[in-house]
């Protein structure tokens, strides 16, 4: 659980961070944790490692009130 001290950051790609936006690193640390290969789409997964890792995603990352 994240403690108070933590930021959310924005779920959305910015031109500077590119491949180290948010986004894209939780979803390196989730494939590394799951063993699961880092070229598959989020929209492949199912079942418990899919709400994993849509939770985790809620959990991490900050919609934009675009």
């Amino acid at each position: 659980m994240a403690d108070e001290n933590t930021k959310k950051v924005t779920n959305e790609i910015s031109d500077v961070t590119g491949q180290f936006d948010a986004r894209f690193v939780l979803w390196r640390q989730f494939c590394g944790d799951h063993n699961i290969p880092v070229d598959t789409l989020p929209s492949a997964l199912t079942g418990d490692i899919k709400d994993k890792w849509e939770k985790l995603k809620d959990e991490r990352l900050k919609k934009s009130d675009k």
